[in-house]
């Protein structure tokens, strides 16, 4: 039995979580600092890192005692060091190699979006690579790969903004606040998603990457010109009709990846993978082209500490340590090491 104490302050979330052999979850507490961000309409960076240094510690413990463990019974410390926000990133890898050094466990450096790949692990045993994996967040969106537990081929990505990106600006454009994608997902529910026909980009010289930003301006000129005309706009049809745009591209690159690379399995993961339209839409793609379909419970696809310890596992025993000279990299590629 392989016991990991994970962390994650990558972003607004103070986490951590027990986990043991890469699949159960003892305890994974979350303090969200999404309360003190709505205020700013959006994460400010300096906040989230003094925030982290205030929770961290009562995180870390909180996890240990609903576990039930005592340090005798961890065998590493795992923890997100990129990509990420630098000042947040840092606090998370200096508890994490203060405490490996305090306690002489090993350390394990993970990667935010390999962690997010990982959640799926969590809920589905059945679930082994290789597949491939549409990741989603207000960050990052993109299509990996999975060869094993620890490689990874980003097939896609996106060429400018990400799809969570996406949201939170339409979501701020129709007066919904921050954060976004939950409450245009809850307002699209009420639109009609043919209403508006907003544009769906896909690259002809590279077929699984996204660019939403046409969207998103497609959107905002959409909005300008109403108010110009003087023409009454209804928010819950522009976001569902924008939701659909980006749940058409991501699911129809998705299959398409996953049928090129001869995957029968396809994952999401990542907090717009919460999203419960676009669940149903690759669900239902999925389907029709006789595809596995995974994703996380909806606490596994925002950032958490359990998706980090399930990272931690498959790194540790693969054999990776890192030393004391562990720093955090706010622009970590994926697959590097």
């Amino acid at each position: 039995m392989t016991t990991i104490l994970s962390i994650e302050s990558s972003c607004d979330e103070t986490a951590a979580a027990i986990v043991v052999d890469g699949r159960i979850v003892k305890s994974n507490i979350i303090y969200s600092q999404i309360e003190l961000h709505k205020l700013y309409g959006g994460v400010v960076p300096e906040i989230a890192s003094r925030k982290h240094v205030e929770k961290i510690n009562q995180v870390i413990q909180s996890a240990i005692d609903e576990a039930g463990v005592t340090w005798d019974d961890i065998d590493a410390v795992a923890v997100t060091y990129g990509p990420g926000l630098v000042g947040a990133l840092l606090v998370g890898v200096s508890a994490a190699k203060a405490l490996a050094y305090a306690k002489k466990k090993p350390l394990v450096g993970v990667h935010h979006i390999e962690g997010h790949i990982a959640a799926n692990y969590i809920e589905h045993e059945d679930l082994k690579p290789p597949f491939m994996c549409m990741v989603a967040s207000g960050g990052h969106s993109h299509l990996v790969y999975v060869k094993d537990y620890n490689q990874f081929e980003i097939v896609g990505r996106t060429r400018d903004d990400a799809a969570g990106e996406a949201f939170d600006k339409v979501a701020r454009a129709i007066g919904l606040g921050y954060p976004g994608g939950p409450k245009v997902d809850k307002l699209a529910k009420e639109g009609n998603r043919e209403a508006i026909d907003f544009p769906r980009a896909f690259m002809s010289d590279a077929p699984y990457d996204f660019s939403f930003s046409g969207l998103k301006s497609a959107v905002l000129n959409y909005l300008n010109g109403c108010e110009m005309k003087k023409i009454e706009i209804n928010k819950a049809d522009v976001a569902a009709s924008f939701q659909q745009a980006v749940i058409d591209v991501i699911t129809d690159n998705s299959v398409r990846a996953a049928k090129d690379y001869g995957c029968t399995k396809l994952a999401l993961a990542g907090g717009v993978a919460s999203n419960t339209s676009l669940r149903e839409n690759m669900k239902k793609a999925c389907e029709k082209n006789g595809i596995e379909f995974y994703y996380p419970s909806p606490v596994y696809c925002t950032d958490n500490a359990a998706m980090i310890g399930v990272a931690g596992y498959h790194e540790y025993i693969s054999g990776t340590r890192h030393g004391l000279d562990l720093n955090a990299v706010p622009n970590l590629k994926i697959g590097e090491r």
